[in-house]
């Protein structure tokens, strides 16, 4: 692991010159899909801060903080994505900081999801009691516990890292990522350890609210569409969930590959980057913002910049029913 850690790590004052590599098809193709999925967030963020409704609604802020918390990630993991592939090389006091962030947000959206399937188990499984436990100081401290639970293994890396390395080493440059920070056995197997917790607790949970939102959306559903359309909404989530969870084992196969070839591990770090980290992110929009109608609507009349005459009726008339109008659990409506 020592080894491992001293690949990572340029011990020079001196930054080293980056490796002059092209900018090949795979390099190009991250950065247009990160584009359109920062745009896309970006709209969708515009949009829920547009209307009270949707800022007074558990379901949307949980969303929201999705997709604040994606975008950050996505940002700074392209960059860490970049710098190892063009091997350039930073101070290690920016470089611990960025990573520290990084393990933080990692944990943060999976964390969030399933804040999302537990507000949607009360909702549906208990409705009389959805009003009383879905208020704004239980919402604060939602979102507070979400941030407590994702930093706490990220703090825990660090201190690791901290009291494990001398002086020395932060004067030093290193191509940044978050390996760098695991310089003996034992703090890999903390970490392990740590992650393997998280994964085992949120797939427990996952697994039981869905199959209590699955049974009683079969057995609520009035007619045959609209329990197709929740089935369907459960699947997509329960899929994206699966692709973050994942995500948590995917440095443990970086760094097998990584004692094999360089570039082999190169290669699985963008297959690692563009499947399991963009495209679960490219799922959030999917399910909670192009697929909820009331959220389409608002967003389309922002997209366009409020040019379509159709869309601004429609954004008046949900505005003025929002208050009055009773949305179904079952279908996301």
């Amino acid at each position: 692991m020592a080894q491992y850690a001293t690949q990572y790590t340029n011990l020079s004052n001196i930054p080293a010159p980056p490796l002059h590599l092209p900018w090949n098809e795979q390099v190009v193709l991250v950065q247009i899909l990160v584009g359109i999925f920062l745009y896309v967030n970006c709209l969708m963020i515009c949009t829920f801060f547009k209307k009270e409704s949707f800022r007074t609604d558990t379901r949307y802020i949980l969303f929201a903080q999705t997709l604040l918390m994606d975008s950050a990630l996505m940002v700074f993991t392209d960059v860490a994505l970049i710098w190892n592939y063009f091997q350039i090389t930073v101070n290690c006091i920016p470089c611990v900081i960025m990573c520290t962030i990084m393990a933080c947000l990692t944990l943060g959206t999976p964390l969030t999801l399933v804040a999302m399937c537990l507000e949607r188990y009360v909702a549906i499984c208990m409705p009389l009691r959805h009003a009383s436990i879905s208020t704004t100081r239980t919402r604060l401290l939602g979102l507070v516990l979400i941030w407590c639970l994702s930093a706490i293994p990220a703090l825990i890396i660090l201190l690791a890292f901290v009291s494990s390395v001398p002086l020395s080493i932060y004067t030093s440059y290193m191509v940044c990522s978050l390996e760098m920070m695991m310089i003996y056995n034992w703090q890999v197997q903390i970490r392990a350890g740590l992650f393997q917790f998280y994964f085992i607790v949120m797939s427990i949970t996952i697994g039981f609210t869905y199959v209590k939102i699955m049974a009683a959306a079969k057995g609520a559903s009035s007619n045959k569409k609209s329990a197709s359309k929740g089935l369907r909404t459960v699947v997509l989530h329960t899929f994206q969930l699966l692709l973050c969870l994942i995500q948590l084992l995917c440095p443990y196969v970086e760094m097998a590959v990584m004692n094999i070839d360089y570039m082999l591990f190169i290669n699985v770090r963008y297959s690692n980057f563009v499947i399991f980290s963009l495209a679960p992110r490219c799922l959030s929009p999917l399910v909670y913002g192009l697929r909820d109608e009331k959220f389409f609507v608002v967003l389309r009349y922002y997209a366009v910049f409020g040019l379509s005459k159709k869309d601004f009726c429609f954004c008046k008339l949900y505005q003025k029913n929002l208050k009055h109008e009773k949305i179904s659990p079952l279908n996301g409506k």
